[in-house]
């Protein structure tokens, strides 16, 4: 099943701040002539049930997901560890025993890096598309920690959702991809710094947004979408439609959803870029 299957994809620039319903980022899209049409763009305390909280906001959140049916999602924090770390042979172990093997944030960093010998290290996926940081390290461990045990895991527990490509692409339900906006840009080319307030920044997000709809893949019709994504100063509703729009281009090359029980990915994870 491809990308024309899906009509509706999601993008979502993840958090696992105090406040996550402010910082989440969710873009919504539908595919169109084999193109990705940006119809919507807001923060996640605007969903049903949600607000500002992170407990509320994220149970919110994988309450849509998983009310979704055939649309396909993209978020931006690490599903797995590296192979070192996992004790599971299965990704479906790791994440239902995950709440019971990590009791807080504080307490997975600290196990990761006693495990690790206090070395920071990267999924095979990481290390081929370059992400910024380990899964564990200081500026994403709590986005680790609340993606997997407040986000996958009631979503797998409960058998909503379908997380690629550790499982099967199953029809007619949610699809999961990871993603990274900084590997995105940074394999297109397009990788500048459009975080913050100057004008400058503004320039700069508003080049990426140019230079991923001159593609030909995407585009945004609505002038209030832009605006709101232009305006986003911290760029993380830019960063939700970089989502969008890899995980578009994953679902263009199902030889991409599925993996062998052997490989790495099937027990770290895939970055889709």
């Amino acid at each position: 099943m491809g990308v024309t299957n899906y009509r509706r994809i999601y993008g979502i620039d993840f958090s696992g701040a105090v406040d996550a319903g402010k910082r989440i980022w969710i873009a919504s899209g539908i595919v169109e002539k084999d193109a990705l049409l940006i119809e919507g763009c807001y923060r996640a305390k605007d969903l049903p049930g949600s607000g500002k909280d992170r407990d509320q906001c994220l149970a919110a959140l994988r309450d849509f997901i998983g009310r979704a049916n055939a649309c396909a999602f993209g978020l931006d924090f690490p599903f797995g560890l590296p192979r070192a770390l996992v004790k599971q042979k299965r990704w479906e172990d790791f994440v239902l025993s995950f709440p019971d093997d990590y009791g807080n944030p504080g307490e997975f960093r600290r196990l990761c890096h006693e495990a690790s010998g206090g070395r920071e290290f990267k999924r095979l996926t990481d290390q081929e598309t370059q992400t910024p940081f380990s899964a564990y390290n200081l500026r994403l461990y709590r986005q680790t920690y609340y993606g997997i045990r407040d986000v996958l895991y009631p979503l797998v527990r409960n058998q909503l959702a379908c997380v690629l490509p550790m499982q099967s692409a199953l029809p007619g339900k949610p699809w999961i991809l990871e993603i990274c906006p900084a590997s995105t840009l940074k394999r297109k080319g397009l990788y500048l710094s459009y975080k913050g307030r100057t004008n400058a920044h503004h320039t700069a997000r508003a080049s990426v947004l140019e230079s991923l709809e001159a593609t030909g893949p995407l585009s945004i019709l609505a002038q209030g979408v832009r605006s709101a994504i232009l305006e986003d100063r911290g760029g993380d509703a830019l960063d939700s439609v970089i989502a969008a729009f890899a995980t578009f281009r994953a679902l263009r090359h199902p030889a991409l959803l599925t993996v062998e029980s052997s490989d790495a990915y099937a027990l770290e994870g895939y970055v889709y870029v």
